[in-house]
């Protein structure tokens, strides 16, 4: 794995958010002329399931994932997905694709009268099972890249994969605090998920 850092200070470069470790992924590919980029979507991943600390998302995203490493991972292999940004239990922040580019988190999606989300969201994958609980950290990490990027998109909405996906995912789930989210933003209501 390659991990790159943008120089201290720099806020943005071409997508790229200076306060995240860099692994680029080869899993995305160019947004519509026309896409705006006023969504965030909201996931939480762990590999295997319930498991955290490894490296296996990083892996995951980049294309390197040991499909032999657990038994979890052969129902996965061969999957090619993405995800703009990752936060760890600890807060600490990943990024993955350029938030220029299109990511591929969302799969077969709907929202706010649009499809493909991929075409005009922001994925942020946090570590965590769906349905469970998520730590402060995480909550203070994502209220900062929210607003980070909301001051460099058009951010209008902010909604979970289980809001764009109803009926396929579930994620982040109902451990997810999306009352406090919106205390730390101070986002009115219309932003988020009814």
């Amino acid at each position: 794995m390659t991990i790159r850092s943008e120089s201290p200070g720099t806020l943005w470069r071409a997508g790229w958010y200076g306060f995240a470790h860099r692994l680029a992924s080869p899993n995305f590919g160019p947004r519509p002329a026309s896409a705006r980029v006023d969504l965030i979507v909201v996931h939480s991943i762990s590999l295997p399931p319930g498991q955290y600390g490894g490296d296996e998302v990083q892996r995951l995203f980049s294309n390197t994932l040991d499909w032999n490493a657990h038994p979890y991972f052969k129902s996965i292999e061969g999957m090619t997905v993405s995800a703009h940004f990752y936060i760890r239990r600890n807060g600490e922040l990943w990024q993955f694709v350029s938030c220029d580019d299109r990511a591929w988190h969302a799969g077969t999606s709907s929202y706010r009268g649009r499809e493909n989300c991929n075409d005009d969201s922001v994925g942020i994958e946090l570590e965590g099972l769906e349905g469970a609980t998520f730590e402060p950290e995480q909550y203070e990490a994502l209220a900062g890249l929210c607003a980070a990027i909301a001051q460099q998109y058009p951010v209008q909405h902010i909604a979970g994969h289980e809001h764009i996906a109803p009926g396929r995912k579930r994620d982040p789930g109902e451990g997810f605090d999306w009352a406090m989210l919106q205390r730390s933003l101070a986002w009115p209501d219309q932003c988020f998920p009814g």
